[in-house]
């Protein structure tokens, strides 16, 4: 079993150097990629020094596109996901790469309350969790955690669906739980990052949620649609008994919320009918 660990990495001089030596003597047979997202630092010329491949582009994509051009380099069997910035401790790989081998096709660092970054983001965090339970099916301890390792040929087919900013995780998790594959959860501690973060907490927050919805309407359509269908007919039905009462006549507000009820829910069932197409014609 062939092991690649992709580091997606933005001016991170500081702390890359202390992450590559780890990994080094952890696992000097695997093959560790640094992918340099348009660093303006001196990012790149450690790696390479630390004898890393690196792969890089002449300017800033996003996290995800490095992701990507990481994935693309990779020749592993095994692709291992971290930070570079000193928060993840590579001794914990061989922890996620044994619970891979019991059967598992994505294996998730989980960090507990005292991991987050804050308390607007554990909270931001422990929300996301919860929608994309209740989107999934599944149990989503941590939906946006950058450390992972999955198996190549699974998460190469979902590449084209990985946005180029901070959601692969988001993408990548809900795909795969949505695919019916195997994704189990290993609690982790991190550690303070080194240098700057570079999420900005509104618009990403904003784009983590798009995503969510996203991905919910590409393999389960009708557990978004459904609880909108709802909310309309009872709004109508709460309308109506109002006016009824108040007024005795039904009302054009009342007809307008049991027709977008009846609207949302067929868009449910053609969007259900288009997936079912898609994945007959993928099988």
């Amino acid at each position: 079993m062939k092991i690649s660990v992709i580091l997606p990495a933005k001016n991170e001089a500081g702390g890359l150097p202390k992450t590559l030596a780890a990994l080094r003597s952890l696992l000097p047979d695997s093959e560790i990629i640094v992918s340099d997202d348009g660093s303006t630092d001196e990012t790149a010329k450690l790696a390479l020094e630390a004898g890393a491949k690196v792969v890089s582009s002449p300017y800033s994509m996003g996290n995800g596109a490095a992701i990507k051009r990481g994935t693309r380099a990779a020749r592993g069997d095994v692709l291992v996901f971290m930070d570079a910035d000193g928060q993840h401790d590579p001794v914990h790989i061989t922890r996620l790469l044994a619970r891979l081998e019991n059967g598992y096709d994505m294996v998730v660092g989980a960090r507990d309350w005292a991991g987050q970054a804050g308390v607007h983001r554990g909270m931001a965090n422990t929300f996301y969790n919860w929608l994309a339970s209740r989107m999934t099916g599944a149990r989503v301890m941590d939906l946006t955690s950058g450390f992972r390792v999955v198996k190549a040929d699974k998460f190469r087919e979902f590449l084209h669906l990985l946005p180029n900013g901070f959601s692969y995780p988001t993408t990548s998790t809900m795909a795969f739980f949505r695919s019916a594959y195997a994704v189990a959860y290993e609690p982790i501690p991190v550690h303070k990052r080194i240098g700057k973060s570079h999420i900005k907490p509104v618009r990403d927050g904003i784009r983590f949620l798009l995503i969510i919805f996203k991905i919910a309407t590409l393999y389960s359509p009708l557990k978004l649609f459904v609880p909108i269908a709802l909310a309309f007919s009872f709004g109508g039905l709460a309308w109506y008994a109002w006016t009824f009462a108040t007024m005795h006549r039904f009302t054009n507000m009342s007809a307008l919320l049991f027709s977008a009820a009846v609207i949302v829910f067929l868009i449910g069932l053609i969007s259900e009918q288009i997936t079912a197409l898609t994945f007959k014609r993928n099988d």
